[in-house]
């Protein structure tokens, strides 16, 4: 993508008022939407995440799916969710957000017990060892999103890497957490949750014309 389309995507963002985009000075300080959310949907239906959203396809095939649910889509890349966010607006969406900021922030972004359910989509497996910390569904990143869950929320996995299925199950195994679901293959796999084969992303659909499997873990956490 060219500088001048991101630059005018930027622009764009700025004036949809599905697009809320705070600095991390904002945030920090205390963010207003921060346990208030209900108040940007004008409703007290259930909000459901997608972390690391690009283009916000899973959002918006969700909020077509379940109109009396809220959905936000999170990802630093205002460029890439500026898709997701004209497509709410052009076709009436009026249960779709999309929130610019560091995904690891999250918990300072959401009340305790706010969200029903997340979404983490096809995010970069950080295979380095000095990239664990990076990982989404690293021993830190689930602590956040089990504060901001309400009791038994859902956490949804899908990812191409094999590396980041085993890593996680490996750690809701260690963790005593609840594994409701999990397949390595889950186009393969005739009796898939409805959820997870609702729609395919750009880059799942990429993955899966170069014949790599998606791998899905559907679960929910529990901390002593």
């Amino acid at each position: 993508m060219g500088s001048k389309n991101k630059l005018k995507r930027f622009r764009e963002n700025e004036t949809f008022a599905n697009v809320i985009q705070p600095s991390r000075k904002e945030i920090s300080d205390g963010f207003y939407l921060k346990g208030g959310w209900h108040t940007f949907f004008k409703n007290n239906n259930p909000i459901i995440l997608e972390l690391g959203c690009g283009k916000g396809e899973y959002t918006i095939a969700l909020a077509k799916q379940n109109p009396t649910v809220n959905y936000i889509g999170v990802d630093i890349k205002g460029a890439r969710f500026w898709r997701g966010a004209k497509t709410a607006l052009d076709t009436k969406l009026t249960n779709v957000a999309f929130l610019r900021t560091q995904i690891e922030l999250i918990d300072m972004c959401f009340e305790e017990n706010e969200i029903h359910q997340i979404w983490i989509t096809f995010p970069d497996p950080q295979v380095k060892f000095k990239r664990t910390k990076h990982r989404l569904t690293n021993p830190d990143f689930l602590k956040k999103y089990q504060k901001i869950l309400i009791a038994n929320g859902i956490v949804h996995l899908k990812t191409d890497s094999e590396f980041l299925f085993g890593y996680t199950l490996g750690l809701l195994q260690e963790g005593k957490h609840n594994i409701i679901y999990a397949h390595h293959d889950i186009y393969g796999n005739l009796h898939a949750p409805k959820e997870a084969v609702l729609t395919q992303t750009f880059y799942e659909k990429q993955f899966l014309e170069k014949g790599k499997p998606i791998t899905y873990l559907k679960f929910t956490l529990k901390y002593c």
